[in-house]
This record gives structure tokens, C-alpha cells and sequence, in this order.
């Protein structure tokens, strides 16, 4: 990792453990050459660096889906919610324009580009093969498993998945990445990379992208 950009990215708004994004970073280097990286949940850009500077350092780019409101834990009233985020005149969380800042001042604008809007709508529509797919967006159940529903397909063959905040034990964390994680090894269509604390990568080892998985 480059250390002007790993300075930007240590110093971002965010939720990932230094070893976390230095893995993530590999992974991007491995993976950008072949084809693009989509990531599902933005919040402030701190993964988007680490993906950003792989794609700086080998080539690509980095897709981002968030609709910039925040997930429940982000609102008010829960653990993760940052005051500073909200916007005085709505009232309601928008990440949005402290993402657009993060980005430009670690000069990745070129790389990293935003898709604004909930993950189901932008899946409706969605077509791209991927060669890495990162899911980090909301953690409740539902939106988990949409979030691997809507995307998961678009993994090219021998491309892969990457899954954030993966906990087997419910005093650990919350499961439903563990229960999406679970879903894809049981799709038959991927199969177990390499962990590295909460952030779990599988490869796509059957079918291509556009075609169905469990």
C-alpha cells in the first residue's frame, strides 16, 4: 500500500481494521487487471481508498453502491452513529459529500466512482461482470442477502467474492454476513480463499458471470 494513500485511508471516517484493508488492497492488486471491483456500501470511502489504490497502482477501477443514508446502525439513537453526518437541513444521514472529499483529497477520483442509490434498484439494472465483488452494506438480514442476490452473479469465473464483518458467533457480531457467507459456499459455486479477521474472500470456481447462483 502506498504510503500517501494508506495515510488517507487510516485517517478516513470508517469501520476496518488496519490488516482488513491491507488484505482488501491485495486482493484488489490480484484482482483489478482482470476487470472491475464493485463495492456494495460506500459510507465515507475508507475501503474505497484501499480498492482506489490497488486500482492506482495496477490498473482498473472501483465501482461503489451506496444511497448514502446511512445503514440502521448509522442512525441516531444506535452505536455506530456519527452525529457529524447528518444533515442540518433534511435532518437524515448523508455520507455522500464527506465520500466525494475523502476521494478527492487521496486523488483517486480517476479510480473510484460512486453509484448513488439503494442496492436493490442499482441490481435491477445491473449487467457488468465483475472481477472483485465486496459486500459491506447493511447488516441486517435482509439487506445482506439482497445485497448477495442482486450481485453475486456478476462475479466472473475465477473472480472473487469478498464479505465484511463475518462472525460464527452471535456474541462476536452480528451473523447475517456469516449467513450470506454460508449461502455462497453452499451455492456450490464458490469456494473458501482466505480470511483475515472479519473479512472473509471466496473464488467463483463454477459458472460465469450473468449466470444464477444459489
Amino acid at each position: 500500500m502506498p504510503a500517501d494513500l494508506l495515510t488517507h485511508a487510516l485517517d478516513a471516517k470508517g469501520f476496518m481494521p488496519d490488516d482488513e484493508g491491507a488484505f482488501l488492497h491485495r486482493l484488489g492488486r490480484e484482482r483489478l487487471p482482470h476487470g472491475p471491483a464493485l463495492e456494495i456500501g460506500t459510507y465515507c470511502g475508507k475501503s474505497a481508498i484501499y480498492l482506489g489504490a490497488a486500482a492506482r497502482e495496477v490498473g482498473g477501477t472501483v465501482l461503489t453502491v451506496d444511497h448514502h443514508r446511512g445503514s440502521e446502525e448509522n442512525q441516531a439513537g444506535w452505536e455506530h452513529h456519527d452525529a457529524s453526518l447528518v444533515d442540518a437541513e433534511t435532518g437524515l444521514m448523508d455520507t455522500l459529500p464527506v465520500f466525494r472529499r475523502t476521494i478527492q483529497r487521496a486523488g483517486l477520483e480517476d479510480q473510484v466512482n460512486a453509484v448513488v442509490g439503494r442496492s436493490t434498484t442499482v441490481a435491477a439494472w445491473w449487467r457488468t461482470p465483475v472481477s472483485l465483488l465486496f459486500i459491506d452494506g447493511g447488516h441486517a438480514e435482509v439487506h445482506a442477502q439482497n445485497d448477495y442476490t442482486g450481485f453475486a452473479h456478476w462475479v466472473m469465473a475465477g473472480g472473487t467474492l469478498v464479505i465484511h464483518d463475518v462472525f460464527e458467533r452471535p456474541e462476536d457480531g452480528g451473523q447475517a454476513p456469516f449467513h450470506v457467507w454460508q449461502r455462497a459456499v453452499q451455492s456450490g459455486s464458490y469456494e473458501p480463499l482466505e480470511t483475515v479477521g472479519s473479512m472473509r474472500a471466496l473464488v467463483r470456481t463454477r459458472g460465469d458471470a450473468g449466470e444464477l447462483v444459489g
